[in-house]
């Protein structure tokens, strides 16, 4: 292949190092802001090229995360706003193949296979060396904060967030966990501390990140208590290891809602009283829980509040349904419970995660899987609450099922009709 290329079709590489002039990406400008369906507009962009000490990798496959409806929508803040840049791709979390190091990168090589983790810190400063690198005044979240995410043939990364992808899984398998799976390990043994036999409340216990919650609170040696919104839903977390669930949907009125009427706030006091008895009924005593994972925020938070047990943790990465919480701060300082924020984790806690996975002791939850066409509908699906367990994408692997670097070049260079079988695959994966 002639080594000055313009563009390489979606489904198709390049000669390995070969770096086209642009590439296919989904977009988001501020004039766009809204709804997935409208914000994300296919566009082909100029490839960035790596600075000191980063990478650029070529996506074979992209996770999707609540933060891309975010950053679709422009609420509560413009991510354009935040970093600059004309345009906005988003995803922080990818597959891929590096395909060129900048200056001074070590850690990684072209061709290596890998996952990245969506921290990015300076690196230079005393926190980042001596201390947690979460405290880092440039602490940033990458395919969010900054302009170029995964949901493009090529992303800009710094070296430290390359980790290595587990070889056994495929490449959409791959892209799916990171964000979920580390920012709940960091949750649950960082900054909540779940020691052994804690009982462990999960809010949204079968999406993304509930599946991993799970997961590491039995692996911390907890009981993990699923709360979802239906039976399917239930046995999933049931077979990820919860100890029993709870099917929020069957207590009507417990949600906070804001200006909610005298007759309301006694509805949901109401329920909750008698969420707490489902509780007890899980953990076969009179017991509450001493830790809460939170990331569902207003609808959930004064729930959460009244239910942890005396000297129990509320941990929160996130407020999915509303940034704005009301609670009864009674509850909080006559028990002494102690709420406690937690954003994504390091790198090397997203080391360590990552070697969970590698080694088989979590696992990915990966329930639906888009063509690189679908990155609008998937973000709509996790939107309006249609899923379980992880969502992804294929950007640069021709379809699904393929592992490694070796296998993807031989059928993306074999296979003329590539996109069309992409497309055959997924659709045939979500039935």
């Amino acid at each position: 292949m002639n080594q000055a290329v313009d563009q390489v079709p979606i489904g198709k590489l390049p000669a390995l190092g070969v770096v086209p002039e642009r590439m296919h990406a989904w977009v988001i400008r501020s004039e766009r802001h809204g709804a997935p369906a409208h914000a994300f507009r296919k566009e082909l962009v100029e490839v960035p090229t790596p600075g000191p000490g980063e990478v650029l990798v070529n996506v074979m496959a992209a996770g999707i995360n609540y933060n891309g409806i975010w950053a679709a929508s422009g609420k509560p803040v413009s991510v354009l706003g935040i970093h600059k840049h004309p345009f906005h791709i988003a995803g922080s979390d990818a597959s891929g193949v590096v395909w060129k190091t900048g200056p001074g990168v070590t850690k990684c090589k072209v061709g290596d296979e890998v996952v990245l983790h969506c921290n990015m810190t300076c690196g230079e400063c005393g926190v980042c060396n001596g201390s947690d690198p979460m405290m880092c005044e440039d602490q940033k979240i990458w395919g969010f904060e900054t302009p170029y995410g995964s949901f493009a043939q090529f992303t800009l990364a710094q070296s430290q967030q390359v980790l290595p992808k587990p070889k056994e899984l495929t490449w959409e398998a791959a892209a799916s966990y990171g964000l979920v799976c580390f920012t709940a390990y960091r949750m649950l043994a960082n900054r909540a501390k779940v020691q052994p036999g804690e009982n462990v409340l999960i809010w949204g216990a079968s999406g993304g990140l509930g599946c991993f919650a799970v997961q590491i609170t039995k692996l911390l040696g907890a009981n993990p208590i699923a709360v979802v919104s239906s039976k399917r839903k239930g046995e999933l977390a049931m077979d990820l290891g919860a100890i029993g669930y709870i099917d929020r949907s069957e207590f009507s009125g417990l949600a906070f809602r804001p200006n909610e009427t005298r007759e309301e706030t006694a509805t949901r006091l109401e329920q909750t009283k008698r969420f707490g008895r489902a509780i007890w009924e899980v953990i076969g005593e009179k017991k509450s829980p001493d830790v809460v994972f939170e990331h569902v925020g207003q609808e959930t938070f004064p729930t959460s509040v009244f239910l942890a047990g005396r000297m129990g943790r509320i941990v929160i990465c996130g407020a999915t349904t509303g940034y704005q919480l009301s609670f009864d701060v009674r509850h909080l300082w006559m028990r002494q419970k102690m709420i406690v924020g937690s954003h994504f984790a390091h790198a090397g806690e997203c080391e360590r995660a990552n070697g969970l996975i590698r080694r088989g002791r979590i696992r990915p939850v990966l329930t639906d899987l888009y063509p690189y066409e679908g990155i609008p509908d998937a973000h709509q699906a996790m939107a309006e609450n249609r899923h379980t367990g992880t969502l992804a994408c294929l950007v640069g692997a021709p379809h699904a099922g393929l592992r490694t670097l070796e296998e993807t070049l031989a059928v993306a260079s074999a296979d003329p009709r590539a996109s069309t079988v992409r497309r055959e695959v997924v659709l045939a994966s979500k039935n």
